[in-house]
Parts: structure tokens; C-alpha cells; sequence
């Protein structure tokens, strides 16, 4: 039996390497896990958790301004730092590093902090040029900020960037119509900035119901956010003043002071030695895997945004776990996708789960389609006209939920609970059974007509 100085090697230590390498160690394996960046990966660094934290700090500005019709004295020039919120943010980025650092320690596995890439099949070299051996390798090295290739995109930044900015910009372009350049500008629009969101189509949040997507757009155009669609990048000039001229497609050209990249992400594969070992990947760099999560070369496997299957972080928790399960727990088992809810932290939120009206109504034909449309009690009281929407798209002969999309405050933490119902298969006649919990936006839910 070959003799190797790993059970497991784990290149990146994002959310879905931290997970197979913490429990294929308590199982009992050998493991190693290689970070050139930071443990915790995108999600915890520069992605969902620092994002979300943002997000809670620009909601303050129209709760403040809210708050005056609930009796409260918040003076009108109420100042905001935004280096304090920044700092802020970092700092439980820190503590967040330190505990996956201290969780992956815990377990027994071993980190080491410098660039991997695959040599062999069954060999890994560090960039302090040492060569180890494992039985199985896993790649977990995630995604990348995709930037256009028009001229002057050296003067953009990313969302990578975004969390370490010296100020809030006066004016920004977002390039992208996904959930990052929608939370962006949600952001940024409540801390002050004037923001325009430029896309080369006119959709936005492609995937998402129609009908919810459409009220953020109306939602955020009264709000004050721009919208350019069908615009290209034709360049980007920066002007003496410090100030970058945008060039674009089927518009006038328009003056910034940043414009920030939010126009998806690629699976992080360059450099990484795959062909090395015969593992093979996508024209979009994702590399090929099968429902074990294993690669063209059998003891090579992938998981999470690598593998560009769904870019959820807690898929990618998935991956891992069923991974360290199936090859060290003794445990076979595969991720279930279907009914994966997800969400965009936008402003308001959208949160969904199962299919939309479209998609159900090509998979199924005959759906029954049933909606809630109001004004939040706390809206009402603060003199906003801002509407929530709750859609329940369900199948025509059986009454099953296919599907539950909605957009308003807090939707994402309301629709954790309703996903559950959906992917347990239950009828709205379950829903209608229950009885409303009163006054909360929550019971539209089981009050749908």
C-alpha cells in the first residue's frame, strides 16, 4: 500500500475546505490544509458576512430618518463616519479568521499558510518549493471577481476592494445587474453616494421571479439609484482631476468618481496545475465533477465555487461535509439541490426558493399563482409608500408549493422557515391551515389569496 504523508490535502480554506478538512480530521484522517489568503475564504473575508454587516450599516440611514415618525428627536445633519463602520467591520473579520483558524486546529488538521498547487495526482508543491504527498487531494479554491477587458478596467475595483475604501465615493458606477452590484448599490446609496448601475442587458437578477425583480427595480429607481441597460463598456479614462470617464455602448459617457466591477465571478483554477494530474474543467474554468465530487483523476476531488455548480456558501458547506462523510465517516452522501433557497441582501431584500412563475410554468404547465401586495405597518407609520410583495406560485392539480418569492424587510429571515415547507413538498392548504401570526409581515404568508 502506497505510504503518503497526508490522508487529505485541502487546497483553500474557504467555507467548503474548512468543512472537509475539520471533519475528515475528526473522522480520523491526516489532513493539511493549504491557504495562500486567509482562512475563512470569500464568504467570511470579502463576500457574504463583511457584506452583510455593511448592509445592517446603511439600513441605518432610513431608520434614522424613519425613526422621527415613531417620536424619536434624531437631529437632521445626524453625521455619519464611514471609517468607523469600516474599521468595524474588519475587526470581526479578524475574529471571524481567528476562529476557523482555531476551529481547523482543533480538529487536528494541520494549516499551512502559503499557495499550493497539484503537481501529480497524488502530489501537492508549496511555493516554498517543497513537494507532499496525499492520498486525496481537494480542491476548494472558490471564485473570483470577473473584470471586463475594455480599456482602462485597471481603474476599477471589485467588491474584494469595496470594504477597505478610504471614503464612500461621491459618484460610482456599478457595472453588473447580479445580487452584488444590487446590494452595492444599495449600500452605497444609503451612505450618500450617487449611484448608477450599468448592465449589458435589461434584466436585472437574472434568475430571481420576474414580477419580485421588477418591484426592486421600481423600488430602487425611486430611491434614487440610476439604471443604464444595454450598456457596454467601450473604456475607462481617468481624467486629471482624479475623475474616471466611462465610456459606454447606446449612452452618453458619464463622469465618476469609481466604478466598481459586480459582473460575476469565475472559478479560481488559474495556475493551479490541473492538467498536471488529468483533472479537466469548463470553458468557464469550473473543474468537472461527479456526484461524489470527484474529478476526472480519481483522487482528485473539488468543492464549492470551484466547481461553479451553485455559488452558495452553504452549499459549498455541503460539498464538504458529504464529501468528508462519504470517503472518512463511512457515511455515502450527496447534496441534494434542489430547492436551495438564496436571497439579495438588497434594499429591500429578495428572498426566494423553488421555482418561479415562469420556470413552473414550463416544467408544469397548469400553476396557480397567488400573491400578497402591501405596505409594511412600520412603511405606513413612517410615511413611505414602499410596498413588500409575497408571491406563492404553486401546481395547478395537486396544490403542492413550487415555489415562494418575496421582496420587503426581513424577507430572507422569513423565508428560511418557509423553504422548509417548500422543499418538505406541503400544499398551500397546509399554509391555509395555519393560523396567521398577528401583527407580523410573516402571515402573509399563510393568508395568500
Amino acid at each position: 500500500m502506497a505510504q503518503y504523508d497526508y490522508d487529505l490535502f485541502v487546497i483553500g480554506a474557504g467555507s467548503g475546505g474548512t468543512r472537509a478538512a475539520r471533519v475528515s480530521a475528526a473522522y480520523g484522517a491526516r489532513v493539511a490544509v493549504a491557504e495562500e489568503y486567509r482562512v475563512g475564504g470569500t464568504c467570511v473575508i470579502r463576500g457574504c458576512v463583511p457584506k452583510k454587516l455593511l448592509v445592517y450599516g446603511a439600513h441605518f440611514a432610513e431608520d434614522l430618518r424613519d425613526a422621527r415618525h415613531f417620536g424619536w428627536d434624531v437631529p437632521s445633519d445626524c453625521a455619519f463616519t464611514w471609517a468607523r463602520l469600516r474599521d468595524n467591520v474588519l475587526a470581526e473579520v479578524d475574529r471571524i479568521n481567528g476562529a476557523y483558524t482555531q476551529t481547523i486546529e482543533s480538529s487536528g488538521a494541520e494549516i499551512i499558510h502559503q499557495r499550493a498547487t497539484i503537481a501529480g495526482p497524488h502530489e501537492v508543491k508549496l511555493a516554498d518549493g517543497r513537494t507532499v504527498t496525499a492520498e486525496r487531494i481537494l480542491i476548494a479554491t472558490g471564485a473570483t471577481p470577473q473584470v471586463p477587458s475594455c480599456p482602462g478596467h485597471e481603474h476599477g475595483i471589485t467588491s474584494n476592494e469595496a470594504f477597505h475604501l478610504d471614503a464612500v465615493p461621491e459618484r460610482i458606477l456599478i457595472a453588473g445587474a447580479g445580487y452584488i452590484a444590487n446590494e452595492f448599490a444599495g449600500v452605497f446609496h444609503q451612505l450618500g453616494a450617487h449611484v448608477t448601475l450599468i448592465n449589458r442587458t435589461d434584466v436585472i437578477l437574472r434568475g430571481y421571479d420576474e414580477q419580485v425583480r421588477d418591484r426592486l427595480l421600481q423600488i430602487s429607481t425611486a430611491k434614487g439609484i440610476q439604471f443604464r441597460f444595454n450598456a457596454e463598456f467601450r473604456g475607462i479614462e481617468k481624467q486629471a482631476d482624479g475623475c474616471l470617464k466611462v465610456e459606454m455602448t447606446n449612452h452618453e459617457p458619464l463622469t465618476v468618481d469609481m466604478v466598481m466591477f459586480a459582473t460575476g465571478r469565475v472559478p479560481n483554477t488559474g495556475g493551479l496545475g490541473l492538467e498536471r494530474a488529468g483533472v479537466e474543467w469548463d470553458d468557464k474554468g469550473a473543474i468537472k465533477v461527479d456526484d461524489d465530487n470527484r474529478t476526472t483523476c480519481d483522487s482528485i476531488f473539488a468543492v464549492g465555487d470551484v466547481t461553479n455548480r451553485i455559488q452558495l456558501t452553504p452549499v459549498a458547506i455541503r460539498e464538504g461535509q458529504a464529501f468528508a462523510d462519504t470517503f472518512y465517516g463511512n457515511k455515502p452522501t450527496r447534496v441534494d439541490y434542489d430547492c436551495i433557497p438564496s436571497a439579495v441582501f438588497s434594499h429591500p431584500p429578495i428572498a426566494g426558493v423553488g421555482l418561479t412563475e415562469v420556470q413552473a410554468r414550463q416544467k408544469h404547465g397548469s400553476v396557480k399563482v397567488y400573491h400578497s401586495d402591501f405596505r409594511p405597518m412600520k412603511n405606513v407609520l413612517a410615511g413611505r409608500n414602499e410596498r413588500a410583495l409575497y408571491k406563492m406560485v404553486c401546481d395547478g392539480d395537486s396544490d403542492k408549493i413550487l415555489g415562494i418569492h418575496m421582496i420587503g424587510p426581513d424577507a430572507p429571515e422569513i423565508l428560511q422557515s418557509a423553504a422548509v415547507a417548500v422543499k418538505a413538498g406541503l400544499t398551500k392548504a397546509a399554509f391555509d391551515a395555519t393560523v396567521a401570526l398577528h401583527p407580523t409581515m410573516a402571515e402573509e404568508l399563510v393568508l395568500l389569496k
